[in-house]
């Protein structure tokens, strides 16, 4: 197959409730089952004869300069066929990012060892644009003029960024208060409208929702299941750059748990069609604050997950309290033999900070993943002999002020800010701060600085 054809197969779209599975012509404009209005998948009817050197073909385009085989997620389009011309693909050359050993991070984990896959290294400093390529790839299939997200900003910046290039409106709604301005400031730039409504992130998914369906704007949020075909593929990633060596554990931050989803899709295709030996086990980390999936794996597993009304954690990316893909996400546990936890705000902020002893930046969210490790190591469910690779889902500048004010003793579980902080409680403890120093413009006291500094090891 030459680097720009891509394949055929049958694509169509099923509802993955069990006692339903109704499915669509994948051309249909739907995110919900029309029947009992459950999830959507994408499914395939694979032509596995085609297969069966997929590996090598894969690994083959990695030496290759056309923009398909560059991108981290077109790479892998023989397990992505559901678009029909190579023309609805709008391509930022996103995926590519790197594995990284982290050792400080492992051994506040309790782990020997711990890998990173930084998705924070997409072109717009999320694992979001993994998703946004395929999404907007039937956007450009079924003639959307218009994308439109809600977001706490990750979705908002690469919808925004996505939409420019392919030369559509972009509309982003975000919610009222919280979000981070390194991802407000995308949303701006890229030229998408960006409507700030009066409400937390579910009440900017619920109206976005009802406006997919009244007007003509194509929904690209997770709930959108030709998103979660992009997200996919970091799985597929990973295994390359692990010379398609499975690991025993993959850990991935929770919020609208489209991510645990599309993971878990992405290695049980690869079971299923015999190019990997086994699964790993998943585990999805949430905040104390915005953990419906972890209390409803708390009360007993029974009927549908009650969300929370007012979601609240400083990891901003996941504060969601209604995520739309909790049942793909129980799935994907499922299959893969997975868990479910829960960590607190001090534990993300002092998570955080060590990955910076490994210098290694990442949004509060990411390091959701080192803190659920540091506490499923101490309740022996990771064995700290295990293979493991934590998912760090955003950039550090995504949210620099997080960063600066956990360092600097500031950092409050509530607060607010104009033009100096006038209400703070619920300080947290900068465990791991490194402080600005106050020193004097004289070059005597700085030499005698640097000469104390050199007496000791590094941070």
């Amino acid at each position: 197959m030459s680097s720009e054809g891509f394949p055929r197969a049958t694509a169509y779209l099923q509802c993955i409730e069990t006692t339903c599975r109704a499915t669509y012509d994948a051309s249909e404009r739907i995110y919900t089952c029309e029947q009992c209005g459950g999830l959507l998948d994408v499914q395939y009817e694979w032509q596995r004869a085609r297969l069966f050197d997929v590996l090598e073909t894969f690994d083959a385009r990695r030496a290759s300069f056309h923009p398909h085989d560059t991108s981290g997620v077109w790479r892998f389009r023989e397990l992505l066929p559901f678009v029909t011309s190579p023309a609805q693909i709008v391509t930022l050359g996103e995926g590519n990012t790197p594995v990284w050993d982290a050792p400080r991070s492992a051994g506040y984990a309790g782990l020997k060892r711990l890998a990173v896959k930084h998705q924070g290294l997409n072109p717009t400093g999320s694992f979001k644009d993994n998703g946004m390529t395929t999404g907007m790839a039937q956007a450009r299939r079924l003639g959307a003029r218009a994308v439109a997200c809600a977001s706490t900003g990750n979705t908002s910046a690469s919808l925004a960024a996505y939409a420019a290039r392919a030369g559509v409106h972009g509309i982003v709604f975000i919610p009222g208060g919280r979000i981070a301005y390194g991802k407000l400031a995308q949303s701006l730039d890229y030229g998408a409208v960006t409507l700030q409504i009066e409400g937390n992130f579910d009440d900017a998914m619920r109206l976005v929702r009802e406006l997919a369906r009244t007007t003509p704007l194509y929904l690209l949020n997770s709930v959108n299941p030709f998103r979660l075909e992009g997200q996919k593929t970091i799985a597929f990633e990973l295994l390359q750059q692990r010379r398609w060596r499975v690991p025993d554990w993959v850990v991935v931050p929770g919020g609208n748990l489209g991510n645990v989803s599309a993971l878990g899709k992405g290695f049980k295709e690869l079971h299923n069609l015999g190019l990997i030996a086994r699964l790993p086990r998943l585990a999805v980390v949430q905040a104390e604050g915005a953990a419906p999936l972890a209390q409803w794996y708390a009360a007993g597993q029974t009927g549908n997950l009650a969300p929370v009304a007012r979601p609240k954690t400083l990891a901003t990316a996941i504060q969601i309290g209604n995520p739309v893909s909790w049942l793909k996400a129980v799935r994907a546990l499922e299959w893969t033999n997975g868990v479910c936890a829960v960590v607190s705000e001090q534990e993300i902020a002092d998570a955080k900070a060590m990955l910076g002893r490994d210098g290694i930046g990442c949004e509060p969210a990411s390091a959701a993943t080192v803190a659920g490790l540091r506490r499923l190591v101490s309740e022996r469910v990771v064995d700290p002999d295990a293979d493991v690779v934590a998912i760090l889902t955003g950039n550090a500048l995504k949210d620099p002020d997080f960063t600066v004010q956990y360092h600097t003793g500031q950092l409050y579980t509530d607060a607010e800010r104009e033009t100096h902080l006038t209400h703070a409680e619920g300080k947290l403890v900068p465990t791991f701060a490194n402080t600005p120093r106050q020193v004097p413009a004289d070059a005597t006291v700085l030499r005698q600085v640097i000469l104390d500094l050199l007496e000791t090891p590094p941070a």
